[in-house]
């Protein structure tokens, strides 16, 4: 099954407040916000959303073909990425911009607030998936991630027109997109990825139902942070998986996309929904344990016997075939 995944090719800053911000917001001082954190660190990390998806589904073994946008800094993180299973010829690199930055704080209670700076990745508009598909011989399906709103919106247009099933995953940019934008980007996905805040506010913003919502895509994965995941098709029974235990809890930026890039490699092995989502839940759990979104090493033997204790043998044996 190829898959192509597109979205933001981004370095991430990462730093960490040994405090609370809540401790350090007034209530009615919030129109006049002011304030500057103190961090214990900084890490300098490769990231962004299509990336870090790609990576993940590279280290699970399903080839995952990356599409987006980056600059003339990008030789590097391509070696890394190309090392890691993933097919990058169809990343774009920009004459003049600098490839994407993302500038985040997490604070003792992993709440966080971050900057984004797109550079290059505005040119991600320019991209024809056509000219993917026919470089590696047809899409089976094309997840569209968080990335330049102008591309996210062009690659859901050509989906469509091209008859390629697509996923829906605004992720970071719903922050930024109206109701009608949404709309457009939702209606007749095969897949609608969200955390449980941001089906909310699908569902405000567009002035949908979450029945209505549902109607209009083949299936809705909202992400339940420590509680896991629910997954809903019209007419069948809701699934509902939980998360594997946790090592530790370092840093959480990366989970939801390290639970995509599980999930995806598992739509292309060709298992069910619900051991989709049990192999996204194990991959998430392995980023959150670890700085970074893309510093985890995928141990097969231990992959697996975490997975094993937390779905059983026989869940287990079904994914082992796939993971080799």
């Amino acid at each position: 099954m190829r898959i192509a995944v597109t979205g933001s090719i981004a370095t991430d800053h990462l730093m960490t407040f040994p405090g609370r911000f809540a401790d350090q917001l007034v209530a009615d001082q919030l129109h006049t916000v002011s304030l500057s954190f103190l961090v214990d660190n900084l890490d300098v990390r490769r990231g962004g959303v299509g990336a870090n998806i790609a990576f993940g589904m590279g280290q699970l073994g399903t080839r995952p073909i990356l599409v987006g946008a980056a600059g003339a800094d990008f030789d590097e993180y391509r070696a890394w990425l190309d090392r890691h299973g993933v097919d990058t010829e169809s990343v774009r690199i920009s004459e003049t911009l600098h490839t994407a930055r993302f500038v985040c704080t997490t604070d003792a209670d992993h709440n966080q607030i971050g900057s984004f700076y797109t550079g290059a990745m505005s040119e991600a508009r320019l991209i024809e998936l056509k000219t993917v598909a026919d470089r590696v011989g047809g899409l089976d399906l094309v997840s569209i991630g968080a990335d330049d709103p102008e591309a996210m919106l062009r690659h859901t247009e050509e989906c469509r027109t091209r008859s390629i099933p697509f996923a829906a995953d605004f992720s970071q940019q719903i922050a930024r997109m109206g109701g009608d934008d949404i709309k457009v980007l939702l209606d007749g996905a095969a897949y609608l990825f969200s955390n449980e805040y941001e089906k909310g506010l699908i569902e405000s913003k567009t002035g949908w139902s979450d029945a209505e919502i549902l109607a209009k895509v083949g299936t809705r994965v909202t992400t339940l942070g420590s509680r896991g995941v629910r997954i809903e098709r019209v007419g069948e029974e809701t699934i509902e998986v939980g998360c594997p235990d946790e090592e530790a809890k370092v840093e959480p930026t990366g989970v939801g996309d390290a639970f995509r890039a599980g999930f995806l490699s598992g739509l292309a092995w060709g298992v069910s929904l619900e051991r989709a989502a049990q192999v996204g839940c194990m991959l998430a759990t392995l980023v959150i344990e670890t700085v970074g979104t893309q510093e985890y090493t995928l141990r097969r033997a231990n992959f697996m016997n975490r997975f094993r204790k937390a779905y059983g043998d026989d869940a287990a044996i079904e994914v082992q075939g796939h993971l080799g």
